[in-house]
């Protein structure tokens, strides 16, 4: 089974490339389906960062591989590859990423899952986090445009308007220059602000935590052997200190 899944890292890691996979032909559909020219802006955008992601994915899963040549062409490293290639023939191919995270699921079992999820709590965190901040982006410059696309005074009219919006508005930097003007668009607006804030928050304790703990933990004692070490030692040292003051009183008492 290990030989088997040799190409499989983390299983976070594993969950959040299949999710955005899922997503991402989710995306190419509705680009099929739905003629709009402000969603297909959007939507491309989006396909551009997914194939970077896949890209970067398909690089760090062949230089860790045991055997490249194994996983480009055993376990669809070659699918892999041309899926983060921007064209639209070949984003079907992701498929083959929901192949992987289905073995992993059949293999390992969803219990396994969950315990190794709640263990590595601080990488499943940031996966939650890079997950929340994509949906965010995407959907809330969806909806955002929605809304706000043809309201009277709008400032928000294009897709480019609607996606700069909402990441100025995520990493909580609001310049100002792009802003709701409708009540939908408003309370809109709010729930990013409050998401931008939870998610860069606790971005921001992943990253303290992971630059100040320390690397190399002490091993833990137990306690009993702790105190028998102990106690062994100070009768060691109790010992050779009456040896010692038994050669004192002798060359004391000794005559010179």
């Amino acid at each position: 089974m290990t030989k088997e899944r040799s190409e499989l890292k983390s299983t976070g890691y594993e969950i959040f490339i299949g999710i955005l996979s899922i997503l991402s032909i989710v995306n190419l559909l509705l680009l099929y389906v739905v003629q709009d020219q402000y969603l297909d802006t959007v939507l491309t955008v989006m396909n551009a960062i997914f194939s970077g992601i896949f890209l970067a994915d398909f690089l760090y899963r062949i230089v860790t591989a045991p055997s490249a040549g194994a996983y480009f062409f055993k376990h669809f490293g070659w699918a892999d590859l041309l899926a983060s290639v921007p064209v639209a023939q070949f984003k079907i191919l992701r498929i083959f990423r929901l192949i992987r995270v289905y073995r992993l699921l059949r293999d390992v079992g969803l219990r396994t899952i969950s315990r190794a999820l709640i263990k590595d709590r601080a990488g499943s965190s940031l996966y939650i986090l890079l997950l929340m901040g994509i949906l965010v982006l995407e959907f809330g410059s969806l909806t955002m445009l929605r809304v706000e696309q043809y309201a009277p005074g709008a400032n928000i009219t294009t897709a480019s308007d609607a996606i700069w919006y909402t990441i100025v508005t995520i990493s909580t930097v609001g310049y100002g220059d792009q802003y709701p003007v409708t009540d939908a668009g408003r309370v809109i607006g709010s729930g990013i602000i409050v998401l931008g804030v939870g998610i860069f928050g606790t971005f921001t304790g992943f990253l303290a935590n992971f630059f100040l703990s320390p690397k190399n933990p002490a091993p833990s004692v137990d306690a009993a052997g702790t105190s028998t070490a102990t106690v062994e030692g100070l009768r060691q040292r109790l010992e050779e200190s009456e040896a010692k003051l038994t050669e004192i009183r002798k060359l004391l008492i000794e005559p010179t």
